[in-house]
């Protein structure tokens, strides 16, 4: 029997308690270059890369794409750090599968952040012909079918060109098999629309207002969430990085303030 596989994970200096850091499709660690500095002044940040993308494998089988799989590498890292409780901020594709994991774990999560997010709040992804064939043309491409994805980092005109060209590097290198499986076998897991009211946990959406087509999702999380927060941004998908003082202002205030992380991080101690 081979050796099970693990997702790639940093766990950097900080202070309070851990705060899963998971990416969007085609990304990386990178992601998030210009919010660790502010987050380490309330949490630990531990960075989770995407199977295939960053350092982390790209496995064989299915299993391990599966939303249910992930969740259980989130809790796998937390039981592994002896946290009893974390935070969690997931952005684009990874908030689909931060947002679950506060369903299924919420005693273990404080709070949670999630950015602009249509696969976690729109309808399910139903498998089609042409998400088959998405899938297929990207086995079959390669690297090549994957930067025609309209998700890439290189039409992400508002960001930084530094920050662009850097993560426009990371996508090259990220694994088409891992695309294609996410495509199958994550993707139409990561709806949360039937769900949203059984979100218990103290949560932040930091909306980028500029990007139209999410702005009904917002509204749908934040009459549907029972304990749900929005602030807007002047930003579009990448919210984090196109607006970066901003964001880090705003969670650093939900997380002190807001979710009452002071009495967590003594309540845990």
């Amino acid at each position: 029997m081979g050796v099970e596989p693990h997702l790639h994970v940093d766990v950097m200096n900080g202070v309070g308690p851990p705060i899963f850091l998971v990416h969007g499709m085609l990304s990386g660690n990178l992601q998030w270059r210009s919010n660790l500095a502010a987050l380490a002044t309330v949490a630990r940040p531990v960075l989770f890369e995407l199977w295939g993308h960053g350092n982390s494998p790209t496995p064989d089988s299915a299993t391990p794409y599966s939303v249910s799989a992930y969740i259980a590498e989130f809790e796998r890292v937390r039981i592994e750090l002896e946290a009893p409780r974390i935070i969690l901020c997931g952005l684009s594709f990874g908030a689909g599968l931060t947002l679950r994991y506060s369903l299924m774990h919420p005693q273990a999560v404080i709070a949670q952040v999630f950015t602009n997010s249509m696969s976690a709040l729109a309808a399910p992804v139903q498998s089609t012909q042409q998400t088959e064939a998405t899938a297929a043309e990207i086995e079959a491409r390669g690297i090549d079918a994957i930067a025609e994805l309209p998700v890439h980092p290189k039409y992400a005109s508002r960001l930084d060109p530094e920050i662009r060209a850097a993560l426009t590097q990371t996508a090259a290198r990220v694994n088409p098999k891992a695309v294609a499986m996410a495509i199958r076998h994550t993707l139409p897991g990561l709806s949360l629309v039937r769900e949203l009211e059984q979100i218990e946990v103290p949560t932040l959406l930091v909306n980028g207002a500029w990007e139209k087509q999410f702005q009904p999702h917002r509204e749908t999380a934040l009459s549907r969430i029972p304990a749900c927060k929005v602030v807007d941004l002047a930003a579009g998908h990448a919210v984090n990085l196109e607006a970066p003082a901003a964001f880090n202002s705003a969670v650093v205030d939900f997380l002190s303030h807001a979710a009452g992380l002071n009495n967590a991080m003594l309540a845990d101690e």
